[in-house]
C-alpha cells in the first residue's frame, strides 16, 4: 500500500509500504480522508521521531474484521481514535484521561496517511465510533479537533452570558469560536495576525475580529461595555499571546491554554495579578470517549459548519502542498488528504 512517510516538514516522501496485518481482536480501516493537524507541522515535535507515518484526524471504512469481533463489521463507516486511556488509573477515574499512561502508548498502525490502517485492541475497544451517514468522511475529520475543543470549553466552564476572548483564528480557533456561541456566549472576540483568518472568524461566528497585532485589551474593552473576557482561549504557540492572554482576562476569568510550546519555552507569570484577579488557568489536551461522542453527535445534528471550513483536498501524492499550507498558517483552513485520491 501507499504511505505518506514524514521526514520533515518540507521532506514528506509517498512510499510503498506492507499492508498491515490484523489479530483475532483488531480491524482494518481503509482511510478514506485525513485531516492535517497542526501538530502535524511542529517539526520540533515530529523530528524526534522521523522518518514516521503521521495523520491521526481519519474517517473511513471497515474492510476486515478479526475473528473475535462482534460489535464491528465490514462496511461500517467509521472514525478511530489514535490515542486511547484505559479508564481504569487513578488519573482516568478523577476525569483526567489524557494525562493516562496508556493513553501516551497507544496509537493505530501506520498513522492516517497512508491507504489503510491496523487497529489494536484497545483501540477497537475505547477508540473505535461509527460515523451517522449524516457525516461525511471529509466532515469525518473533525471529529478529533472537535472532540479536543469541546474537552478544553468543559474544563474552562463556558456558561450562557460568558464573553469570550480566541486568540488564534486557526482551525481550533474556529471550532471554539462555534461551540462558545453554541454555548450561549454573549459576545465572542477573535484574534489573528493574518486577515484571511480574521475574515474567516466573522463569517464563523466571531462579533468582532481584532490584529493582534493591536492592542487587544483596549479594542476588547471598548466592545464589550469597558469588560475584559470572563474566557480567554489561547490557541497559539506564539510567545505574544500568553502576555496578551492575562492582560485581556477579567477578574474571576479562566484562562484555557490550549496551544502546546515547545519543551524548553518558559513563560513569565504575572503573580500579583493572577492572585488579586481571583483568575483560574486551565490547560487540555487530546480527548476520549464523552468529547468525541459530543462531537459526532454535533456534527450530525450540523451544529457545527465544518464543509466551509474545508479549503484544500489533495490526493496522497500531493501531501507536501497540504504540509505547506498548514505550515504556513496563512491563506487555508483545513486541509485534507485522500489517500485514494479524490472522488
Amino acid at each position: 500500500m501507499r504511505a505518506a512517510v514524514y521526514y520533515n516538514n518540507k521532506d514528506i516522501r509517498v512510499e510503498e509500504i506492507p499492508k498491515p496485518k490484523i489479530g483475532p481482536k483488531e480491524i482494518l480501516v481503509k482511510i478514506v480522508a485525513s485531516g492535517i493537524c497542526g501538530s502535524d507541522v511542529m517539526e520540533w515535535y515530529r523530528i524526534k521521531k522521523a522518518p514516521r507515518i503521521l495523520g491521526h484526524e481519519i474517517a473511513g471504512e471497515i474492510v476486515d474484521v478479526g475473528q473475535n469481533i462482534a460489535q464491528y463489521k465490514k462496511g461500517d463507516r467509521v472514525f478511530v481514535s489514535h490515542h486511547v486511556p484505559c479508564n481504569e488509573c487513578r488519573y482516568c477515574q478523577a476525569g483526567y484521561h489524557t494525562v493516562c499512561d496508556t493513553l501516551k502508548s497507544t496509537n493505530f498502525d501506520p498513522g492516517g496517511f497512508a491507504q489503510f490502517v491496523r487497529v489494536p485492541e484497545i483501540n477497537v475497544r475505547f477508540g473505535t465510533f461509527i460515523l451517522p451517514d449524516e457525516v461525511s468522511f471529509d466532515e469525518g475529520t473533525f471529529v478529533e479537533p472537535l472532540g479536543c475543543v469541546i474537552r478544553g470549553q468543559r474544563f474552562a466552564g463556558i456558561k450562557e452570558g460568558d464573553t469570550v476572548l480566541v486568540i488564534g483564528s486557526g482551525i481550533s480557533g474556529l471550532l471554539h469560536i462555534q461551540l462558545a456561541r453554541i454555548k450561549g456566549a454573549h459576545k465572542i472576540i477573535a484574534t489573528d495576525i493574518v486577515q484571511y483568518r480574521l475574515d474567516a472568524a466573522k463569517r464563523f461566528g466571531a462579533d468582532v475580529a481584532i490584529n493582534a497585532k493591536d492592542d487587544v485589551p483596549q479594542i476588547l474593552k471598548k466592545a464589550n461595555n469597558d469588560r475584559l473576557a470572563d474566557v480567554v482561549i489561547v490557541c497559539t504557540a506564539a510567545l505574544e499571546a500568553f502576555d496578551q492572554a492575562f492582560q485581556s482576562l477579567d477578574r474571576g476569568g479562566t484562562l484555557l491554554l490550549f496551544a502546546p510550546t515547545a519543551p524548553d519555552v518558559r513563560v513569565p507569570l504575572p503573580l500579583f495579578d493572577v492572585y488579586f484577579k481571583g483568575v483560574k488557568i486551565v490547560f487540555s489536551y487530546a480527548a476520549v470517549t464523552q468529547d468525541i461522542e459530543e462531537a459526532i453527535a454535533l456534527l450530525k445534528h450540523k451544529k457545527i459548519n465544518v464543509g466551509d471550513m474545508i479549503t484544500n483536498r489533495f490526493d496522497l501524492k500531493e501531501i507536501q502542498k497540504g504540509f505547506d499550507l498548514v505550515a504556513k498558517a496563512d491563506a487555508s483552513i483545513k486541509v485534507i488528504i485522500h489517500p485514494w485520491g479524490q472522488a
